[in-house]
């Protein structure tokens, strides 16, 4: 009897563990999970799925252009009327309108299910336009070409801030809305906005210095934009232009201090890249250093200041 009693004490402890591991895991699901989050996440959700799926058919489509087997129903092709091709980014760009035009009209008094539906075909509509990022940037057909890397880096920019958004991130954390209604005092008042106004003035340097990515993500942790103002410029970027071309010895750091910075996120931005274009491999270290060449370079001096033209005044004095 004993021996029968430890063994239900035991099981009993661990059934009421497994209850409590299930209900934690359950608030924590909930809590990530928000009424209020789910249409950004399905949002988040349907844009990558249809990046993921776009990028696919469109190497699928390539792959069998030579081909002179006849289409079947099911398989994808490109879509044209006559001679003129159809590039997704129109499709993506009559989803977004319209799906934009109905969340605007469901902000008033429409419900979450409502909203969640229209954010999905948002986000689908957003993913092609993206796509075809840098055929709107270039105004030409780069999409297998080196210039059309850049629709890749805007859907993974897209992708960071949607996730960081999804986690409760808020870019407007340094405005402190609490604050600013539980107390109409001008003091705390005015420490709010000076704190907004460092904060936008914090996020203008480092975008000035060329951190792109850090001026972006640290708009939702602002510790980031205080170590992107106080650290070293990029050597391309606008304040190194300003402050860095008439010292070399800073320029020079600049420049070794970027190369060797840049190496690791080149290597993993090219093979990702090259996953995403359907060519998986590593890069090698020629890849490598070519890109590092088409990337990183001094800034330019800035333009001398034109010479003043004398008046007729000063030139009948002389």
């Amino acid at each position: 009897m004993t021996r029968r009693r430890r063994i239900r004490r035991v099981l009993s402890k661990t059934n009421a563990g497994r209850r409590k591991f299930s209900s934690v895991d359950l608030s924590f699901q909930l809590d990530f999970i928000t009424r209020e989050r789910l249409p950004l996440l399905c949002c988040l959700v349907a844009f990558i799925l249809t990046f993921f799926v776009t990028r696919t058919i469109v190497r699928y489509i390539r792959a069998h252009a030579g081909s002179d087997a006849p289409r079947k129903w099911w398989q994808p092709r490109n879509i044209g009327h006559g001679g003129m091709h159809i590039h997704h980014v129109v499709i993506g760009v009559i989803l977004v309108m319209l799906s934009g035009v109905t969340m605007v009209t469901l902000a008033v008094n429409g419900g979450v299910p409502e909203f969640t539906v229209a954010a999905t075909f948002f986000g689908i509509g957003a993913a092609l336009v993206l796509d075809e990022f840098a055929l709107i940037l270039h105004l030409q057909d780069v999409y297998w070409a080196e210039d059309g890397r850049t629709s890749v880096d805007a859907v993974f920019a897209a992708i960071a801030v949607a996730g960081l958004l999804v986690l409760g991130f808020n870019p407007l954390s340094f405005f402190d809305v609490g604050a600013w209604r539980d107390d109409d005092s001008w003091v705390v008042r005015t420490l709010v906005i000076l704190g907004a106004v460092l904060t936008l003035m914090l996020a203008v340097v480092v975008l000035l210095k060329g951190k792109v990515w850090t001026g972006l993500v640290g708009m939702f942790i602002t510790p980031l934009l205080v170590v992107g103002a106080i650290r070293l410029s990029r050597p391309h970027a606008p304040w190194a232009r300003w402050r860095y071309t008439t010292r070399a010895r800073k320029m020079h750091k600049a420049l070794v201090r970027e190369r060797r910075l840049r190496r690791p996120v080149v290597q993993a931005k090219l093979w990702l890249q090259h996953v995403v274009a359907g060519e998986p491999h590593f890069p090698d270290d020629s890849e490598v250093d070519q890109q590092l060449d088409l990337e990183i370079h001094a800034a330019p001096p800035p333009p001398p200041e034109p010479a003043a033209v004398p008046t007729d005044e000063q030139t009948a004095s002389v």
